[in-house]
């Protein structure tokens, strides 16, 4: 079944208003339920729902229902959700995407969204129940919802191997969703070796190894990761210029011979204490002219936005460590600062994610 179908025709809901705004019912409702929101998010997602209306665009609910394999309630459950969610729209009784969904599907992009998607669901969303207890306690409560041993999430995630799929499979497509701006603007062309401090499976040393031909990229990561990291590094076809070091970089030192040292992801995970040594870290390890790159979210100097700073921070003060948020640029300044480091620059890049870089020179 086709049919003609307005792409102008606005989404149901826009969600709570953004800083600055006047907050009213609606809004406030959308805020108390939330949590069932990303549910039928979630479910969509699960069950292919937008990749069924994008293939097949203006089926009915019966028709939904027979290819989703669901019953006529629960058809019904999730559609009344995605459609006055505006994740679909409804005309006439045909079923189509809004403009949004339809010009991401295409793309690369779609899988990383899904498995961001997937990360809410599977890792985060239980930890967040601790949200409140974990902010009267200074402390990440929310890790006691992750069975293990470790002190930290990365540390219980071999414990849980599908938790550890999912973390990783998020870790690799979150950053994808920024590093293509961080290879646009990190100029390494006088760089010869990086230090990618906490690099996981080395999704960023990839990628700047890639745009950098004489760029040589060592990843300093705890052993329980190590592998994972070489056996992406081996399928990159990069392990000539792309090494791992397996360590704790707080406990041991910073390997030398470095002229930048890269933190990808990793000064939202610690309080602004512990990111300010690891920035004094790397300062002591640096050469006169050598850099350090903070590549992250960031929130605004204001401290009211952007909103996906603020709702992603709920993750980090609830679940990984013992501290940590998305910062503002400010904060990480005060932190090099603290840690030596006198020239900064900003950029800030292009995306619906909040991603930043600062470079610091020694």
């Amino acid at each position: 079944m086709t049919a003609t179908f307005d792409k102008t025709e606005p989404l149901a809901f826009d969600g709570p208003p953004a800083a600055g705004r006047e907050l009213d019912m609606e809004g406030l409702s959308w805020i108390l339920f939330g949590h069932a929101a990303f549910q039928y998010l979630n479910a969509a997602s699960e069950l292919d729902l937008f990749e069924l209306l994008y293939d097949k665009p203006g089926l009915n609910r019966a028709e939904i229902g027979a290819e989703l394999q669901l019953a006529e309630r629960a058809t019904d459950v999730l559609l009344l959700g995605v459609t006055s969610l505006g994740m679909l729209l409804q005309h006439d009784g045909q079923y189509h995407l809004p403009a949004v969904l339809r010009e991401l599907i295409p793309t690369d992009d779609w899988q990383r969204f899904k498995d961001t998607v997937a990360f809410e669901q599977h890792v985060v969303y239980e930890g967040q129940l601790d949200f409140a207890e974990s902010l009267r306690t200074n402390t990440n409560v929310g890790l006691r919802r992750i069975p293990g041993t470790g002190r930290d999430l990365y540390h219980r995630l071999t414990e849980n191997p599908h938790l550890e799929s999912v973390f990783y499979r998020y870790m690799r497509s979150w950053s994808e969703l920024a590093n293509q701006h961080l290879v646009e603007h990190l100029d390494l062309g006088n760089t010869k070796k990086l230090l990618d401090c906490g690099g996981g499976d080395a999704v960023n040393a990839i990628a700047l190894a890639e745009a950098n031909p004489a760029l040589d990229v060592t990843v300093f990561e705890i052993p329980a990761t190590k592998p994972i990291t070489e056996k992406e590094i081996a399928l990159a076809g990069h392990s000539d210029r792309i090494s791992v070091i397996a360590g704790d970089m707080f406990a041991d030192p910073f390997p030398a011979g470095f002229d930048c040292v890269m933190f990808a992801h990793q000064l939202v995970i610690w309080t602004l204490d512990e990111n300010t040594q690891l920035l004094r870290k790397a300062y002591d390890a640096l050469p006169e002219g050598g850099r350090v790159v903070i590549f992250n979210s960031m929130s605004n100097d204001e401290g009211d936005g952007p909103v996906v700073a603020a709702l992603d921070s709920v993750y980090f003060a609830a679940l990984p460590a013992e501290g940590g948020m998305i910062y503002s640029w400010a904060q990480h300044e005060r932190c090099l600062r603290d840690a030596g480091f006198t020239s900064f620059e900003r950029i800030s890049f292009p995306t619906w994610t909040p991603h930043g870089v600062i470079i610091a020179t020694k």
